[in-house]
């Protein structure tokens, strides 16, 4: 029970553009007491972003249009998110792909499928009250 309180209230982004992932993550977060804002991709996600200010994003890097890279270092670039955490999400554990993703500034990389502990544990984290 203790895993709801100190997670409420906490505003979490996802931005994928798998709905299935999407809905996981939803789930997963909500049960622990987070409110959620969802976007299929990074053009979503921008115009979300300033009106919502989350405290915490999780970026796919594998979308159309514009990919998680690109969208994190969007993100990055504004001065009112520089230091709001952003998580890649990817289904590759490449070297590569987390060495880019710190390279455009995001704070951790996770794989998919993620587990409900892992993403959870992940907010625990980087979510600052």
């Amino acid at each position: 029970m203790t895993e709801i309180a100190d997670l409420a209230g906490i505003k979490v982004m996802v931005i994928d553009d798998s709905n299935t992932i999407r809905r996981s993550a939803e789930i997963f977060l909500r049960q622990a007491g987070c409110d959620i804002m969802l976007a299929e991709d990074g053009f979503d996600a921008l115009a979300k972003i300033a009106d919502w200010r989350p405290d915490i994003i999780f970026v796919d890097i594998m979308m159309p249009r514009l990919d998680g890279y690109q969208t994190c270092s969007l993100i990055k670039k504004n001065p009112r998110f520089s230091t709001t955490p952003v998580i890649m999400l990817s289904s590759k554990d490449g070297l590569f792909d987390k060495a880019r993703g710190r390279m455009v500034g995001s704070s951790e990389y996770l794989t998919k499928p993620f587990t409900k502990d892992s993403i959870i544990n992940t907010v625990r984290q980087y979510a600052q009250k």
